[in-house]
């Protein structure tokens, strides 16, 4: 179904922007996707990649253990190949790919040291943390000085707030803020996959209706999208793949970059709402339960488990229900990002 309602709605915003603008890049990394998947699976099974859930979570998540993962090996190449090819003329589709695959390689050893340890023991949280502000400040520091970075946000209705070198921090912060939001939306099958196809195809809409569209960072968007959409016929309830860090990393890594050279941080910010919400409650879940531990001495718990999609399953709600919710919401985000960027 979401498959379905992203290509017709490419197709319908290429009947205004011209033949396969965005239908072509989505449908071509879909298919490589798709045999890469096909054929990378049985692979995955043979090297014995198969996911070791956390003992923390979700007791009926551990009937999934041993679905293989690291799925992103896969997927992510062949968006970012597609995406390259789009606009081989725009220098800067290069430097994006760059650092979606250098995010993927992150997740790619913590998920492979996990499994080697048959724990959820990979890289510590401040290695993963330090490699994420290494690779993004090399993004940023890389386009700087190709004159590529704004130096202003631009607001709707045509405001925009200078920041000069403030972007930089602010930057950083994008990068680390929202491959870690992906990280913590991939925690049911489907979720991630289909919330992330849905932001990245409604950024690449956005770019291509500005009064000076953009074209390569758009394709590359769609292409992108594809990927995760074909990912989704592997990925959705019962999942036979998982994507692992080294999708999630490599998603939010592909939408700040773009986001941050294409001046499209307050439309990823609404379209991209439900990463926020996910991050937000894990925060907000974590700080309570210290202060209200040092204030009471025993900690307490605004939800019943965080990120929120387990605060739903843990109220009762089929993992198919919460899915289908988040992608409706998303879509929602999706749609009012461009009706704010549109009017």
């Amino acid at each position: 179904m979401l498959i379905l309602l992203c290509l017709t709605f490419s197709f319908v915003l290429d009947r205004q922007l011209g033949p396969l603008r965005l239908s072509g890049p989505l449908l071509l990394a879909g298919l490589l996707a798709t045999f890469a998947c096909a054929g990378g699976l049985p692979l995955l099974q043979r090297a014995g990649a198969g996911q070791v859930i956390r003992s923390d979570g979700p007791r009926s998540h551990l009937r999934k253990g041993g679905t293989p993962t690291m799925g992103g090996l896969l997927l992510v190449p062949c968006g970012v190949l597609v995406g390259v090819l789009v606009a081989p003329q725009d220098p800067r589709l290069p430097v994006v790919a760059c650092v979606t695959l250098a995010f993927m390689a992150i997740g790619g050893i913590d998920d492979w040291r996990s499994l080697r340890r048959q724990a959820n023991a990979g890289l510590t949280p401040t290695a993963k943390l330090l490699l994420q502000a290494l690779l993004g400040a090399t993004f940023l520091l890389w386009c700087g000085l190709q004159g590529w970075m704004p130096q202003q946000v631009s607001l709707p209705w045509g405001w925009e707030l200078p920041l000069g070198i403030l972007i930089w921090p602010l930057g950083l912060f994008v990068f680390l803020a929202e491959s870690n939001a992906t990280n913590l939306l991939d925690g049911l099958d489907g979720l991630a996959a289909g919330c992330g196809a849905l932001v990245l195809l409604g950024l690449a809409a956005e770019l291509m209706l500005r009064p000076l569209p953009d074209p390569g960072l758009a394709g590359f968007c769609a292409a992108m999208a594809g990927a995760w959409l074909a990912f989704l016929l592997f990925n959705r309830q019962p999942a036979r793949m998982f994507m692992g860090d080294t999708g999630s990393l490599a998603m939010g890594a592909c939408l700040s970059a773009v986001a941050l050279l294409a001046d499209s941080l307050p439309a990823l910010l609404v379209m991209g709402a439900l990463l926020v919400a996910e991050s937000l409650s894990v925060v907000l879940q974590v700080g309570w339960f210290k202060l209200s531990r040092r204030l009471g001495g025993e900690g307490r718990r605004l939800l019943r488990m965080a990120p929120l999609h387990h605060h739903f399953e843990l109220g009762g709600w089929s993992e198919q229900r919460v899915v289908l919710t988040f992608w409706t919401a998303s879509a929602l985000c999706v749609s009012l990002g461009l009706l704010i960027q549109w009017v």
